[in-house]
């Protein structure tokens, strides 16, 4: 059954990362860039900033701090528990994929670009959820193009990016529990 699925996802991985073109190549390096949407964020916490003032600012940067963190950590367990190599790191797959990325890295399961672009989408669109009610769709419509550019470019199969996107999707949800919890608690924000 494992060994079924694998299979599977090295099919499916080699037909979406086949699907690239030296067009688009550039596009791609650059939103798989981690640097790439510091802007992004920048612009979140100044929304939530504006919204929930300077104190809870503060409660957001180390939140958003703690959840990276967590998420970012959580995934190199993943990666070095399972060491399921990258698709890129295979011989016997590197002449049928394009591979693009800067480096290739040992282990993918799972995506940590998958799981920190996520969690992002899902605190802050829930946390600004009430001011801005589409800006949700449009962080997991972000998240979700960041995701694939790990496939585009040969480092993830498709299976670690659904993974980290779902353990993304929950780290986020969970992190905006507790942000709500400590501005209800230390700043008394409803």
């Amino acid at each position: 059954m494992i060994k079924e699925l694998l299979k599977y996802d090295t099919e499916l991985f080699l037909f979406l990362n086949n699907l690239g073109s030296p067009t688009w190549d550039t596009l791609w390096l650059l939103i798989t860039d981690k640097l790439t949407f510091i802007p992004l964020y920048v612009v979140l916490l100044f929304l939530l900033y504006k919204k929930y003032g300077l104190k809870s600012l503060l409660v957001f940067v180390i939140v958003v701090a703690l959840m990276i963190t967590f998420t970012d950590q959580i995934t190199n367990v993943f990666k070095r528990g399972f060491q399921r190599p990258r698709p890129c790191g295979e011989a016997d797959l590197i002449d049928q994929m394009r591979f693009i990325a800067v480096r290739c890295g040992k282990y993918g399961f799972f995506s940590g670009h998958s799981s920190n672009s996520m969690a992002a989408a899902v605190f802050a669109g829930l946390m600004l959820k009430p001011y801005y009610k589409n800006l949700i769709f449009i962080l997991l419509f972000w998240s979700a193009i960041v995701a694939y550019s790990r496939i585009y470019v040969g480092v993830h199969y498709p299976l670690d990016i659904v993974c980290g996107l779902t353990f993304g999707a929950i780290s986020g949800f969970i992190f905006y529990k507790l942000a709500k919890y400590l501005l209800k608690r230390f700043v008394q924000v409803q």
